[in-house]
């Protein structure tokens, strides 16, 4: 037991007993380091596009709109695109996601959508005749267009659900969403 404590002991002191005085100068730099793994690098854009109003096709049964990507914003093949249509109840205005659902009195409506990089398809689809729906649904509708890398859910963990989070993630102000017209 005392050899223990001795070969403790000196171990101890010896290493406490260095100073800084014993160090000598900075070595040469070691070599470069292996790449670490790429970061989440993601580029969002988004749009506004006001008043817009719904064509009704008989045919179909539904009221849609085709948006053209307007020229200043890239979409990529492998790019998602979220849509937000602008609800205003009590003068308090909401970004709702799309698919939305509502109930009706004669029934329930969907906003759906679909896209290419070139345009978004917004359709009004129902379980009535929806050539009787109000024009609350269908005429002066404000949407907003964010486009994302389609893993950015997955990546950053955001609930694209929520409007602001998903600015907030993207780092893009109220201010900075330009507001175009429909063509």
């Amino acid at each position: 037991m005392k050899k223990i404590y001795f070969l403790l002991s000196f171990i101890f002191l010896s290493l406490s007993s260095c100073t800084s005085d014993d160090i000598g100068p900075p070595g040469p730099p070691g070599p470069q380091g292996p790449e670490g793994e790429p970061g989440v690098n993601i580029l969002g854009q988004t749009f506004e596009i006001e008043a817009i109003d719904f064509q009704y096709f008989q045919d179909t049964g539904t009221h849609e709109v085709i948006i053209g990507i307007p020229s200043e914003i890239e979409v990529l093949d492998s790019d998602a695109i979220l849509v937000y249509r602008l609800e205003i109840s009590d003068g308090v205005e909401a970004w709702s996601l799309i698919p939305q659902n509502y109930f009706l009195n004669q029934g329930i409506i969907q906003y759906v959508y679909n896209h290419t990089v070139n345009d978004v398809q917004i359709i009004i689809d129902g379980d009535f005749d929806l050539s009787t729906l109000s024009t609350d649904f269908t005429q002066d509708q404000i949407f907003r267009f964010v486009v994302v890398p389609s893993n950015f859910a997955t990546t950053t963990g955001v609930d694209v659900s929520n409007f602001n989070a998903v600015m907030s993630a993207l780092r893009i102000q109220e201010s900075e969403i330009p507001q175009l017209e429909l063509k």
